[in-house]
């Protein structure tokens, strides 16, 4: 081949990916959702601004994020789906938080949570945002330093949010169903093996390895790379995990510069509360139609969220660093692992091996 046809491929395969990069999506999405969504987030931290107790605020904004699995579905049916989640964000973030006493225990329990929570998510057709919120609750909840006794309060605070989501949604709920229809349950996947159990697995160790690596490198904020790798490795195909890590360090890279802007502003409590509220808002409107620039906003919001009451004890630059570095470490090890999750020959090899080590009745 030519210098000239090899120029003419790249540039054609350049622009194919710009336009993926630039793609905006359209959705029916209206603004009451995402509204719901900032009060869910931020009505918490307005009640810890309150008492003088911001991280008490962070804890539950985080239980909040059970508003974000809400369907489109009749109430009995939304709210059924809502509480079974609430259950397994609170169950993820014990586990995390019990898991930080042991550390050595931190990798293998994020490995088993990580691993039920996509296979429940499967099994039970839990659409979007999937596993990434039970997961993110507890990674974040390893690596949190509270103390032993402070365990079950802290715990609570995270069920008072999620149950404050979920009465969130239920006057959502009554307003949505009587501006429109509400949707038919979407059909239940097959439970089948490769599907339920072989993708929640790989998927689950590649989460633990990424984690396993940023010990290793002795990263600062460890529980960022988990989260990262599993945002891009549950692309439905090999297109879809290229395009997401493209979005997420792109969107990640101009979110950091929002980020440091945001960080130089003399925010008091209430200000961060307001601040993240009018976040939640935007990335709930963006993240329908295009992935990347609502990442612009999620990555000052999950900033906040998880330091957030750390804010003045370090350096703004230093955060900002760390974070970069989790994201490009996380998308690089999901991308091989959506690599091996669509290799055939992966498949073929660990498939079998895992069929054979299932119970007979679960090989199917």
């Amino acid at each position: 081949m030519t210098s000239g046809g090899k120029r003419y491929l790249i540039e054609a395969w350049l622009r194919k990916e710009l336009q993926f990069l630039v793609t905006f999506h359209a959705s029916d999405r209206r603004w009451q959702m995402p509204f719901c969504a900032a009060l869910a987030t931020g009505l918490p931290l307005l009640v810890g601004a309150y008492f003088g107790h911001l991280d008490y605020g962070l804890v539950s904004s985080l239980g909040g994020q059970v508003f974000l699995y809400s369907p489109n579905t009749k109430l009995s049916h939304r709210m059924g789906v809502l509480m079974g989640c609430a259950f397994g964000m609170i169950a993820s973030y014990t586990l995390g938080v019990l898991s930080h006493f042991i550390p050595v225990l931190q990798v293998p329990v994020l490995t088993f949570i990580a691993a039920l929570v996509l296979m429940m998510c499967r099994f039970y057709g839990i659409g979007l945002p999937g596993g990434l919120f039970f997961i993110m609750a507890a990674a974040i909840g390893s690596y949190s330093p509270i103390p032993l006794l402070q365990t079950p309060l802290f715990v609570g605070l995270l069920a008072m949010g999620a149950l404050l989501a979920c009465l969130i949604a239920l006057f959502y709920g009554f307003h949505a169903v009587r501006q429109r229809a509400p949707e038919a349950p979407r059909p239940l996947p097959p439970a089948s093996f490769d599907y339920t159990i072989f993708d929640s697995i790989v998927i689950a160790a590649f989460v633990s390895l990424s984690l396993a690596l940023a010990q290793a490198l002795q990263l600062e904020r460890p529980y960022w790379v988990p989260i990262s790798c599993l945002a891009i490795i549950e692309g439905q195909s090999l297109r879809a995990v290229w395009t997401k890590q493209l979005h997420r360090i792109v969107g990640t890279c101009l979110g950091l510069v929002v980020a440091w802007g945001l960080l130089t502003l003399p925010f008091d409590t209430w200000g961060v509360s307001l601040l993240m509220m009018a976040l939640a808002f935007i990335v709930e409107t963006l993240v329908v139609r295009h992935y990347g620039l609502a990442v612009v906003f999620i990555t000052p919001l999950s900033i906040f969220l998880a330091e957030a009451a750390r804010m003045g004890h370090s350096s703004p630059d230093a955060l900002l660093q760390a974070r970069f570095l989790d994201t490009i470490l996380g998308c690089g090890v999901g991308v091989i692992g959506g690599l091996s999750l669509h290799s055939p020959r992966f498949r073929k090899t660990v498939g079998g091996w895992l069929r054979h080590l299932a119970p007979p009745r679960l090989r199917s």
